[in-house]
C-alpha cells in the first residue's frame, strides 16, 4: 500500500499559494480590477455614506484601486489600513480624504493617513480584505502577518455583533476546496473575485 503524504502544513500551503499567485497570467491581472469593480456595483458593495475597508495592493495582490476610486466617487467612506509599531498587530484604518497624507510603511507599501485621527476595524459596516487563498467554506489565507486576524479577533467573543462584513478579495485562481482553519480563525463573510461575487453562511 502506498504511504499517504501528510496535508501540508500552513506555511507550506502559503508558499505554494504564494508562488500560485505570481504565475497568474498578467493578462488576467490586468483586467482583474474592472472585473472586481463592476460585480461589486452589481451587488451594491458600496454606497454613500457607508464606512468601508480598502488595501493598497502589493506582492501580487489583485489590484483593488478601480472600485477604490470609485467608493470615492460615490461618497463612501474610505479607510485604508495602518500597519502598528513591531510587536504589535492590531490595525489602525485612516479615512482618505482630499489631503495628502501619504507615507511609505516598512513593508515599502505607500500608506495614508499615519498622523490622522484613526479608529479600529470594529467601527467599520465593511472590509474588503486581501488573501492568499480562499476556500469553499469562507475561510481565508493571508500573507501570515497576522494583523488582520488580531484586529478581529474580537468577533470570536461577540457572535451577535458581526459587523464588519468580510469581503476577500482575489483572482479566481486563488480558490481552493479546503484551507487548515484554527479556532482562532475568522472566516468571510463573502469572497469576490474577477469572475463571481460568493456568498459564505455565518459560522
Amino acid at each position: 500500500m502506498p504511504a499517504v503524504s501528510p496535508p501540508p502544513t500552513k506555511s507550506e500551503l502559503r508558499r505554494q499559494l504564494r508562488l500560485h499567485r505570481r504565475q497568474i497570467p498578467e493578462n488576467v491581472r490586468r483586467l482583474a480590477g474592472r472585473q472586481v469593480e463592476r460585480l461589486a456595483l452589481r451587488h451594491r458593495l458600496i454606497a454613500r455614506g457607508r464606512r468601508i475597508g480598502f488595501y493598497i495592493p502589493a506582492n501580487g495582490e489583485l489590484n483593488i484601486l478601480p472600485l477604490l476610486n470609485r467608493a470615492l466617487w460615490l461618497h463612501a467612506f474610505c479607510y485604508l489600513p495602518i500597519v502598528p509599531p513591531r510587536g504589535r498587530r492590531k490595525l489602525w484604518f485612516a479615512r482618505m480624504g482630499d489631503d495628502d497624507h501619504w507615507s511609505v510603511n516598512r513593508f515599502g507599501i505607500p500608506e495614508y493617513g499615519r498622523q490622522l485621527k484613526k479608529l479600529r476595524i470594529g467601527l467599520l459596516e465593511q472590509v474588503f480584505v486581501p488573501l492568499l487563498g480562499f476556500d469553499t467554506r469562507g475561510y481565508r489565507m493571508g500573507m501570515g502577518g497576522g494583523y488582520y486576524d488580531a484586529s478581529l479577533a474580537h468577533l470570536r467573543t461577540r457572535r451577535a455583533w458581526r459587523r464588519p462584513k468580510l469581503i476577500g478579495v482575489g483572482f479566481e485562481a486563488q480558490k481552493v476546496d479546503v484551507l487548515p482553519a484554527d479556532p482562532w480563525d475568522i472566516p468571510l463573510d463573502a469572497a469576490i473575485t474577477e469572475k463571481r461575487y460568493y456568498r459564505f453562511p455565518r459560522q
